[in-house]
């Protein structure tokens, strides 16, 4: 066998090769792209043994080649699946623990981590996850996913922005949404704001325009909340100095724009979201599972991953969900604690889906006030029941059944009898 430890950035790599007893091979820095690609099938033939290419496929056997990089996408590491190396995606938390163990001294250098690359496939790769084999369909879908939450995510930063601005020195703006039950991120709230940024500008309304924006925002009762809008923007309150204000009101328009463009995007994103969930596969099972509709289930199963054979058990996928507890045992003392190094965005969703099942599922509900009847907090017993449903999700997919209901919570419903 080989191993190859390869560091990237973003205009080359470098790599080292090691035999079995870890003598080095090779050493050297490859160019990005297609140059450094082949540069590294030519070192590796070099140490290649006759009998570990299949000479009717001329295809490389599995196990021969195994490389260790930190990152799991991108094209080099597709190169590197489609040439038959086993590809394992090492956590660069994990790799400054490793470096330490070859030097104290704090020293880094890329040819380093390459050999520290080398050394943890070599000798630790079993404790390490090599790269699923996921199909191009649920790559695409984890990108799309992804993206539609970060813009989700973007804009909940973005109004949160424009509040602090509207606090700092127009606090009567939010006053006046807040009173006629209209939220920042709403299209009339936007469009009044961008219209009237600073209170002078807002102050000189006419309640028709007011009116106008609630209509088009399909508002009951317009003429009413217009009025209630006009009168506490008209009202005297205290003013920050002119030159400050025209400088407040410029980031106020800049965050409308922003929030009004990412208004537009999202919906479009949804839809290429929930086109790519219903044409995967498992998409029936994912949307069998209660709490879980198009755009979470695409999340789960995007962040999941379709290959069958990456999840030993219920507990591999409980793990790598970050549901599951860690425990911290010294002495006599025991802690048990939540999993905070995890997939944030999977674990974001677990936690979204464990929310929503409490009214999809009596099973769920029941199961949660069980916990919280025990003392349990409300976010800890959201965390066991997301850890629940992601080993009934497991048990489903295993089998390529639907969710059941019965089935699922059978076992708490014999306990608790």
């Amino acid at each position: 066998m080989l191993f190859v430890g390869d560091d990237w950035a973003e205009d080359h790599h470098d790599v080292e090769v090691q035999d079995e007893q870890g003598k080095r091979l090779v050493k050297a820095r490859l160019p990005e792209g297609v140059e450094g690609i082949s540069r590294l099938h030519e070192l590796l033939a070099e140490h290649l043994d006759e009998e570990w290419v299949d000479p009717d496929t001329g295809v490389l056997g599995s196990g021969r080649v195994v490389v260790g990089i930190e990152t799991d996408r991108g094209p080099w590491v597709q190169a590197l699946i489609a040439a038959g190396y086993d590809v394992f995606a090492i956590n660069p938390m994990s790799v400054a623990r490793y470096r330490e163990r070859h030097s104290s001294s704090g020293a880094k250098s890329d040819a380093g981590d390459a050999h520290v690359l080398a050394e943890i496939v070599r000798l630790d790769r079993e404790h390490h996850r090599p790269l699923a084999g996921d199909s191009p369909a649920v790559e695409g879908l984890k990108l799309i996913a992804r993206t539609h939450q970060s813009l989700i995510w973007d804009r909940t930063r973005h109004l949160q922005r424009l509040r602090s601005t509207l606090r700092e020195f127009f606090p009567a703006a939010v006053e006046a949404f807040t009173a006629a039950g209209i939220s920042l991120a709403d299209p009339d709230a936007l469009e009044l704001l961008g219209r009237a940024p600073d209170p002078a500008r807002a102050a000189a309304l006419s309640r028709s325009k007011i009116t106008a924006a609630l209509k088009r925002a399909r508002r009951r009762d317009a003429e009413a909340k217009a009025e209630k809008i006009q009168t506490i923007l008209r009202a005297p309150a205290l003013r920050q100095p002119a030159a400050v204000e025209r400088a407040y009101a410029t980031i106020t328009q800049t965050h409308v724009q922003l929030l009004t463009s990412l208004a537009g995007q999202i919906p479009d994103l949804e839809e290429v979201v929930a086109e790519g969930f219903g044409q995967h596969p498992d998409a029936e099972i994912y949307a069998s599972q209660p709490g879980l509709g198009v755009i979470l289930g695409a999340r789960v199963l995007a962040e999941f991953g379709d290959d069958p054979h990456r999840y030993a058990d219920a507990r591999a996928r409980k793990n790598y969900a970050g549901t599951s507890p860690i425990t911290r045992a010294s002495g006599k003392r025991t802690v048990v604690l939540a999993r905070y190094a995890r997939n944030k965005r999977l674990g974001d969703a677990v936690h979204q889906w464990a929310l929503c099942a409490l009214t999809a599922s009596p099973g769920a509900r029941a199961y949660y006030d069980a916990l919280r009847a025990r003392g349990t907090g409300h976010h800890a017993a959201l965390r066991q029941l997301g850890n629940r449903l992601v080993g009934i999700l497991h048990g489903c997919l295993r089998h390529h059944t639907p969710y059941d209901e019965t089935t699922a919570w059978a076992h708490h419903q014999v306990t608790a009898a």
